[in-house]
């Protein structure tokens, strides 16, 4: 007689399990810890077998009925259902494994190690807040160009378009990492970016002007604020490092005598040598005995000798001087010398984007050590030295 709902609640467990039969094969194993289990009974190639279809009350009666007949379909197609049931299985674990966030994470792990722990965490950040939540589950086998074009236009759509292309960009090195390691046979990234809006360049304020050249720097010399940071404002323009590179600069990476200054670019992770000249020299010898038996920094903070000096105390310092931020930022050095070393001063340029510590390749495409042309940045630099000494004097 088949089985009711009310029967089925009815029924108590016993000290042994037992079964409440249904009809074409399908039956309830009433387990004695109170377990009401479904089960469907039926022979496939000759043999009998089981098939589990749920727990009551999450699967109900007519639950129960409408899975057992969609096996018996699947029977009379000539299909095992319990196989059918492994083979699915076995997909989903496969489809988990190389899910996009599964392998975004092993892309990202495998990079970590040449990466600056300030860029890994950015990248992780924007995998977890900007790509995970719409991407992560996807098979990465089943990503299309819509699917990708709608998560990286959500983020352009909040107003942050030059992440969102960020964002595009990273999931293309997913994807090519994926394709590489035999889990994906074509990149459907690569024709987005002109779907995405345009970014807006923006261009770090920047003195190229000899002439007012010549007073900012007049300006940067008389300043009469604190020794480090008139130190820093002076090598800014003599050196043209990144602001953070020099605000960080140790003096066991400093060597006075042979005029180097060597030290691991932590944008790329590449070891990288600034050349002094005589008069970043003579600054340095100046700051050394004021902080070197203090600190391992050049320019250490003002509150406490374990950090280096922040960026706002070079702003705040220009900013006094009634410097005004769209006229120049610590960052805008490096314009200027890339600029009026090239247009002025006719140097190579292979030479001051290599002074820069930007990636440099010969002809062949094979990349300068850092080591190559040294002797003639050396003079580039000195020449650099002189010809802002002259811009400064003649602008007093």
């Amino acid at each position: 007689m088949p089985l009711t709902d009310a029967g089925i609640r009815s029924a108590k467990p016993a000290e042994k399990p037992y079964k409440l039969y249904d009809d074409r094969g399908l039956f309830m194993l009433l387990a004695p810890e109170g377990g009401k289990l479904w089960r469907f009974r039926y022979r496939f190639d000759g043999k009998e077998k089981l098939l589990s279809l749920g727990i009551y009350p999450d699967v109900g009666l007519k639950a129960a009925r409408d899975r057992r007949d969609e096996a018996r379909k699947q029977i009379a197609a000539g299909i095992d259902p319990s196989a059918l049931r492994r083979a699915q299985k076995t997909t989903r674990i496969a489809q988990a494994a190389n899910s996009f966030e599964v392998i975004a994470r092993e892309w990202h792990l495998r990079n970590q190690p040449t990466w600056a722990a300030s860029h890994e965490v950015r990248v992780l950040r924007l995998l977890e807040r900007d790509l995970f939540p719409w991407l992560g589950t996807f098979p990465i086998a089943d990503l299309t160009p819509p699917v990708i074009l709608e998560t990286v236009q959500r983020i352009a759509d909040r107003g942050a378009t030059e992440t969102s292309h960020r964002a595009l960009t990273i999931i293309g090195q997913i994807n090519r990492y994926a394709i590489a390691t035999g889990r994906l046979e074509s990149d459907p990234a690569r024709d987005l970016r002109d779907a995405l809006p345009p970014t807006v360049d923006r261009h770090f304020p920047a003195v190229t002007d000899p002439v007012k050249l010549g007073r900012l720097l007049a300006s940067l010399w008389a300043y009469e604020g604190s020794l480090t940071v008139k130190g820093a404002l002076k090598l800014a323009p003599l050196l043209a490092v990144r602001p953070g590179e020099l605000r960080s600069a140790q003096w066991a990476h400093i060597d006075l005598d042979q005029a180097e200054w060597r030290f691991t670019i932590t944008k790329t992770q590449t070891e990288h040598i600034v050349p002094l000249s005589r008069q970043a020299v003579a600054v340095l010898r100046e700051l050394r005995p004021a902080t070197a038996p203090v600190s391992a920094y050049v320019f250490p903070s003002a509150r406490s000798p374990r950090r280096c000096m922040s960026n706002n105390a070079v702003l705040a310092a220009l900013r006094r001087m009634e410097i005004p931020k769209d006229v120049m930022t610590g960052h805008g050095f490096r314009a200027t010398f890339r600029t009026l070393g090239d247009e002025v001063l006719k140097f190579r340029v292979d030479l001051i984007e290599h002074q820069l510590g930007h990636n440099v390749k010969d002809a062949l495409g094979r990349a300068y050590n850092r080591t190559r042309f040294l002797e003639d940045r050396k003079a580039m630099m000195q020449d650099w030295a002189d010809y802002l000494d002259g811009l400064r004097e003649g602008a007093l």
